[in-house]
């Protein structure tokens, strides 16, 4: 295969496509993904064969390296991060028209804003995620690729510390 024989190329793809489809697919979840990222190993170790070290390993473990930086370069790529929760809250309100108003809006804004950024990112994340903009548990789990638990935990420890805050502050305002 280093010196381009297609013939070899072909064995190859027939003796590790199983190996690399399944490696693809136990790591996304979709076959159709998965596919996609067999078919772009295959092309970059046809690419790469020429620099191919067996001292370093097995072709076939080296096959399976490829696959998986590839299937993690992928879900990398797709994971959501939401950069500011502090915009969602407040990007679907209408401004109130009273001066009074606007500055209790102001007030409890900044209120909210500065006891999100105290509490953890994650926690903050999970929350935004939830009550704002509605993502039940299961919801959160999969964009953020953390096990269902972890995102019922962040969602009520951000929740607590978020109340707790709150109520500090009305009590010594």
């Amino acid at each position: 295969m280093a010196v381009g024989d297609e013939q070899a190329a072909v064995s190859f793809v027939r003796r590790y496509q199983r190996k690399v489809f399944g490696l693809a697919l136990s790591m996304v979840g979709d076959p159709a993904l998965a596919e996609d990222i067999a078919q772009e190993a295959f092309l970059r170790v046809w690419k790469h064969a020429p620099v191919f070290d067996r001292r370093r390993g097995s072709v076939a473990t080296w096959a399976l390296a490829i696959t998986r930086n590839l299937a993690v370069d992928f879900l990398r790529l797709r994971r959501a991060v939401v950069t500011d929760p502090t915009d969602e809250i407040w990007a679907g309100l209408t401004s109130p028209q009273a001066p009074d108003e606007l500055a209790e809006l102001a007030e409890a804004k900044a209120r909210v804003a500065e006891a999100l950024a105290a509490i953890p990112p994650e926690q903050s994340r999970a929350l935004v995620l939830s009550a704002v903009l509605g993502y039940s548990a299961t919801e959160i789990s999969k964009l953020e690729g953390i096990p269902l638990g972890t995102a019922k935990t962040r969602v009520r420890r951000g929740l607590m510390k978020l109340r707790e805050m709150l109520d500090e502050r009305t009590t010594t305002s």
